[in-house]
């Protein structure tokens, strides 16, 4: 693998988003609600904010995978928790372990940034994420539940 993991910097969002539709490609779908203005802009929020990162694998100067991740609650259980709410990879790059490399840069991340634990949710047709998550250390802990609103 000759890829090297970066934080994401103002600028990158555009080929950020370019990366999306691999997220929405089946077994995934593209949210009822998807605005690219939207995105664009909540990207370039998390970039530039101190509890939130985007970290990107570049090969040869072209972006092959992201990983946007969030310290989004301080659990009076657990402590800070970090909450990994997009991981995607370049299909063609799969199976060479960028996903594993950006897995293990946004633990490093979140562990710098004083978490105590990460957590992802995934849907549950996605059985080969499930695996690489899986391969990777994480454990299943829960069912999720969610309410479009």
């Amino acid at each position: 693998m000759d890829v090297t993991i970066r934080i994401a910097r103002a600028g990158d969002e555009e080929q950020i988003l370019e990366m999306y539709p691999w997220l929405f490609a089946p077994p995934g779908s593209k949210p009822q609600h998807w605005d690219a203005d939207a995105a664009r802009r909540r990207l370039g929020e998390a970039i530039d904010g101190a509890r939130s990162t985007i970290l990107v694998a570049e090969d040869a100067g072209r972006l092959v995978a992201f990983c946007t991740a969030y310290l989004n609650l301080d659990s009076v259980r657990f402590g800070q928790r970090c909450w990994v709410e997009d991981l995607a990879v370049d299909p063609h790059q799969r199976s060479r372990g960028v996903g594993a490399a950006l897995l293990r840069a946004v633990r490093d991340w979140a562990r710098a940034a004083g978490a105590t634990h990460l957590e992802l949710e995934s849907g549950l047709a996605r059985t080969d994420a499930h695996r690489f998550y899986e391969r990777e250390g994480g454990a299943r802990k829960s069912y999720a539940f969610g309410w479009e609103l």
